[in-house]
């Protein structure tokens, strides 16, 4: 069969792929603190028929030789770790991290994982925790008769408790970094997990050794480009064309071979 059909048939599929993540990037774009995903390409194996620099002759060498290319694949999917914009709620329990940095979810079975999303809220029991009701570490417990919270960007929480002007320190809020957050395996929930590749997390308080700070009242959009994504789009879609008209076109020439020989 001609090589043109299983080249341009890798070409297909990676371009699938590669609308697969351009899909969740644009249903991602009003997520809070979610990190668009781009796919990495590259070429597959060549078919070396003519060896570049061997010899033609007993003086003379091949400039660049013969080698086929085997077609592409998906290699892998970044995170691309920009900072989104800040939307301002006024919610006193929401939180935006102004720099690098994740805050600690306590999961179910012990672990940490991190996350971007400050969108916070108060259990029964008055202590912070996510959306889906997972702790905030180190955990902060809000009591009863508090009329405010204030958090700053040092990340130092206090309230003000009713019958008592002063305000009462409830907790910090400490930030986790990593050297390589790309590396970081992502589990849904808008959170992340640590892994080999993303080093082992750095423990810092917000404002302080690159940390970023903490801004009260604010939740960081998503860093989706929607321009960039249905540019991105676009060009899936014509690479994808192309790949098939080459199916198309070895299909023709292989008809026209069987028909007249």
């Amino acid at each position: 069969m001609h090589a043109a059909l299983y080249v341009s048939k890798t070409g297909l599929a990676a371009q699938d792929m590669k609308l697969t993540t351009v899909a969740n990037n644009l249903a991602n774009a009003s997520t809070t603190g979610f990190k668009r995903d781009r796919a990495v390409f590259e070429d597959l194996l060549y078919q070396i028929q003519r060896q570049p620099g061997a010899q033609n002759t007993e003086e003379t060498q091949l400039p660049s030789g013969l080698q086929l290319g085997t077609g592409v694949r998906v290699v892998g999917t970044q995170k691309e770790f920009t900072s989104g914009s800040l939307q301002i709620t006024s919610q006193s329990l929401d939180l935006a991290i102004d720099g690098r940095g994740f805050f600690q979810i306590l999961q179910p079975d012990g672990n940490i994982a991190y996350t971007r999303d400050g969108q916070f809220h108060l259990n029964a029991d008055g202590e912070f925790v996510n959306a889906s009701g997972l702790l905030l570490q180190p955990a902060i417990t809000v009591p009863q008769g508090v009329q405010n919270v204030s958090i700053g960007t040092d990340g130092t929480v206090s309230a003000t408790i009713a019958g008592d002007p002063a305000p009462q320190v409830l907790g910090n809020i400490q930030l986790v970094d990593f050297v390589n957050p790309a590396g970081m395996q992502a589990g849904g929930g808008n959170l992340f997990f640590e892994t080999a590749s993303s080093g082992d997390p750095i423990v810092g308080t917000p404002g302080e050794n690159g940390m970023g700070m903490t801004k009260q009242g604010m939740l960081e959009n998503s860093n989706v480009d929607i321009v960039e994504e249905m540019v991105s789009m676009i060009t899936t879609q014509r690479a994808y064309e192309m790949n098939s008209k080459v199916v198309s076109t070895a299909d023709q020439m292989l008809q026209f071979v069987t028909q007249n020989l």
